[in-house]
Parts: structure tokens; sequence; C-alpha cells
């Protein structure tokens, strides 16, 4: 085991850094569930497991560890994008390993494929998935779940979802995905911010994609859908490279879709995705614009940065200006909203400059209607309005799927 918990020694590293759990803690992720009330479910069984450096239980120790200690009969790992370590760059391709001391094959689910091939689930009874979802319809890992559910289907082998909180809580935001537009950042008609666990969200990908397979859910014990990660005394750690803070999970339902914009989102900078920048932004009269619309929860100020290997060749290196936001009121912040009228005060100050890059924007937005309607000039106010109804919607067709 030695050297796969070599490669698990920057678990303890990054905890020391989130800080470790309290001793009141109360929150129990589904990981510990299934160790410690449902063991029966694997023991004597051949097990895969995804999982990557986010997948902790309550005391930063990590699945791997967990289950073995528990003589659980590992003979796979899979790991999403990102990598097993947690420190591949977005969109790198990760290739498949395997653990020096114990032989566990690595394999990786973001590279030559996505799916887990007939060979790698050979000989595999059972797999469990665990990893920390971020609570925004852009992650991939709900996509890579989606593949291993229906890879495992084909095969007639069971998966357990070892489920999670949604670190950022239960609201349901943003605009609804148009099927037309699905992709790996958007599986679903699902909002960008569906306040959805991971398990819930697998529960639903299943009935609305039709996915044969056996499809268990490992609950989190004590944990109420209002809750914040930091309210539950369990970890943090960064889910992918460049979300670095629970801040960032906040506004990365809305901050991300500058992604499709030629402005950085801070990328290769201390603080991404709860800033945006560009060498060009006036930010004096960003701010000036919004003091004058109403955006509850957030407040903003002028920043500079500079990103050094951003991952996304933005601006590399090059001094910018830019505005970092700053949750004040989680409950009442709706980041997909600030989203929208940050793109179009920044659009209307900077006609010539600014540039939406429509294939990017398009796949993030769930298809073109966003996009358009800011070229248009449309009032962010009516953007936002005209998606109630299919929030609504949404909120009455999770409902069956919903375990909290």
């Amino acid at each position: 085991m030695q050297g796969l918990l070599s490669a698990l020694g920057l678990f303890g590293w990054l905890l020391a850094c989130a800080g470790a759990p309290g001793p009141a803690d109360r929150v129990r992720p589904g990981l510990e569930v299934l160790i410690e009330d449902s063991l029966q479910l694997v023991q004597g069984k051949r097990v895969g497991l995804v999982s990557n450096q986010g997948s902790l239980d309550s005391r930063g120790q990590h699945a791997v560890e967990r289950l073995r200690a528990a003589q659980v009969n590992l003979v796979a790992l899979f790991t999403p994008e990102h990598g097993f370590r947690g420190t591949a760059a977005p969109g790198e391709a990760v290739l498949s390993t395997r653990d020096s001391a114990t032989g566990i094959p690595i394999y990786s689910l973001y590279g030559r494929t996505y799916s887990p091939t007939d060979t790698m689930l050979a000989g595999i009874d059972i797999l469990l998935v665990d990893l920390p979802d971020v609570g925004a319809r852009y992650f991939t890992y709900f996509s890579t779940t989606i593949e291993v559910m229906r890879a495992a289907g084909r095969h007639g082998i069971p998966v357990l979802v070892l489920d999670r909180p949604d670190p950022i809580g239960g609201a349901v935001q943003g605009n609804l995905l148009d099927t037309a537009y699905r992709s790996f950042v958007g599986a679903l008609a699902m909002p960008m911010r569906p306040g959805m666990t991971l398990g819930e969200l697998a529960r639903l990908a299943q009935s609305d994609l039709s996915i044969t397979v056996s499809l268990t859910i490992i609950p989190v014990r004590g944990w109420h859908r209002s809750e914040m990660l930091d309210e539950t005394g369990l970890p943090f750690i960064r889910p992918s490279p460049n979300l670095h803070t629970l801040e960032s999970l906040f506004h990365y339902p809305g901050t991300c879709l500058f992604e499709g914009t030629n402005l950085s989102v801070g990328r290769g900078s201390d603080a991404p995705f709860e800033q945006v920048g560009a060498p060009w932004l006036d930010t004096a009269a960003v701010l000036h614009e919004l003091k004058t619309v109403d955006l509850p929860g957030v407040e903003f100020r002028s920043v500079k940065f500079t990103p050094h290997a951003p991952g996304d060749a933005k601006y590399v290196d090059t001094a910018l200006a830019g505005i970092r936001l700053h949750v004040t009121d989680r409950e009442k912040y709706d980041p997909t909203h600030t989203a929208v009228v940050l793109l179009s005060i920044i659009r209307r100050l900077h006609p010539s400059r600014f540039r939406l890059v429509a294939p990017q924007f398009d796949r993030l937005a769930g298809g073109p209607t966003l996009r358009t309607a800011l070229e248009r000039g449309d009032d962010p106010q009516s953007i936002v309005a005209a998606w109630e109804p299919g929030l609504d919607q949404f909120k009455v067709r999770r409902r069956p799927f919903l375990l909290y």
C-alpha cells in the first residue's frame, strides 16, 4: 500500500490547510455510513472504486484507506477529470497507472476514454462512486458518474454511490439546459445550480436517460439540505486545481460562464472563479454600474491580478484589471443572476473589446438562448425572469429523487 499512500500524502497536507473537523461533528458521508452500517453490501465482493483526492471521511482518512482497513477487496480504482490526486489541469488527459506497492490499477476516465471499458471492468462485482461534487451543472464528476452507471449496467454490475453533501446547499438557480446541447459539462435538463447531491443527481439521471443499472445510494447521515459544507464539520478539499476555497464554489455556478468569453476567470491567480478580469477592463465604470443594480448577498471590489500558467491560455503573465466578488449573504446570493448582470454591463461598456465565444459559451450556458439575449442587449432582469418557469418545473421534476 505504500505507493498508493504516498500518493495520498497530499490529502493530509490539504486537510491541514483546510482545517480539521472538530469533535462535535455529526455529519457522516456515505463512505462512513457504508463502512459502519452497511458493510455487508460489499463483503466478499471484488470492488472497484471511483475516487479522487476528495474522497475523505469526516476525520480526513481517504476512502482507499478506510475500505482496505475494513477488509474490503479493492481490485481497481477509477479516477475522473483532474486525476486521482486532483492536480491535472482542466481538460488535460489523465493517464491510467498502477499503484507500485499494491498493484491496484488506477484507470483514468478522463483521457483515452470517458467510460470504463470491458477490460477495466473485468473481474469486478460491484462499483462504488465516491466523488466530491460542487453543486454546479458544469462540473464533470457527474458526467463521469453517468458513464460509470451506463458501463456497469451493460455488464450487470451494481453501482453504489457514496453520497456527500451539496457543499453550497440546496438553492436552485440559473437557466435550464436545452437537451439538444447536452455535453460532458451539461448532462441533463437541469439548472446551473440544481441544489442536489451527486447521489440524487444519479437517481435523476437514471430516470431521465433510461439507464438500466442496479443503483443504490448510501446517504449522508445527519445532513440537511440547507447546510453548507463548513456547517457540517466535514473537511473542504479542493475538488479541482482551480476551486481553491468554499467561497469559489458559491461563485462557480455563475462565473464559470466567463470561460466562454475573452475575460479571465482568474485561473493561475490566487482566486480563480472569485474574480474576472482583462487588460482593458474599466473596473471603475463596472463598479459604478453595479451600484445601480440590486444584487443581494454579494459585494464587489476592484483588483489587479496576473495569471501564471492559467491553463486556459488567457492573458498569460499579463497584469489584468479585475472585479473580485465576495459573498456576504449565502441565502440571498444568486451567482447566476450576478453573472448575467456582470456580462451585460461589461458588454455594454466595452462593445468593441468584449467577446462571447459562441461554441464554448453555448456549451456552458446549455444552449444559445442566453448568448443571443446578451448580444441583443436584453435587460438582465428580463433574462433571469424568463428562467423562472423552467426552475419551477425542475423543482417539481426533481422531487421524487431527493433524499434529504
